[in-house]
């Protein structure tokens, strides 16, 4: 379908599976930049900025390929919650999610043939009290270091904690694959 090669700088399974869902065959590289952006940079423009940041770090390498980056971050309150460190960490932000909405941003570079396409897309979820219980329970069974906001939504916290979503789930999982799809058929021979 492509006359070039599509590479996704992300080592995350879960935009693996979005863009296999897709049906393209692509490459994994991941860019392994460190994710470090402005101070005085607003909240909302993190993802979009670190996206950018990993998709040019393999442009030089992979000028003729379509590379796709992703950053997803989750914001409560004005503050960036991250990936924990460690269980502790994971069942400190997960009590702060509980009862409250928060956002889930997820900025995505795209570079094909010398055009760069960034953008973010942005969902809110709305989350269930948790008691400690759960939040331990989800802790210990899935292991939430790797995410943002310590959770994935396509996971047990997701069906039992989250009430409602305005936006993509996709969004949530990582990757706003809608979006993506419309950008990539532009490059479609």
């Amino acid at each position: 379908m492509f006359s070039n090669k599509i590479i996704l700088a992300s080592s995350s399974p879960r935009r693996k599976e979005l863009l296999a869902g897709l049906g393209f065959d692509f490459d994994i590289i991941p860019s392994n930049v460190e994710e470090v952006y402005p101070k005085k940079i607003a909240l909302e423009k993190v993802p979009e900025y670190l996206a950018e940041l990993k998709a040019n770090a393999l442009l030089e390498n992979h000028k003729e390929a379509i590379i796709i980056s992703a950053d997803t971050v989750v914001i409560l309150e004005n503050e960036i919650l991250g990936k924990p460190t460690d269980a502790e960490e994971a069942k400190k932000i997960l009590k702060k999610l509980s009862g409250k909405k928060h956002k889930v941003i997820t900025g995505v570079c795209i570079i094909a043939n010398g055009e760069k396409h960034a953008f973010s897309d942005k969902t809110d979820v709305y989350f269930k009290e948790l008691s400690d219980k759960e939040i331990h329970f989800y802790v210990q069974q899935y292991q939430p270091m790797d995410k943002a906001g310590a959770y994935g939504v396509q996971e047990w916290i997701g069906y039992v904690a989250v009430e409602k979503i305005v936006g993509s789930f996709y969004n949530v999982m990582g990757l706003p694959i809608n979006k993506v799809y419309s950008i990539l058929t532009q490059y479609i021979r």
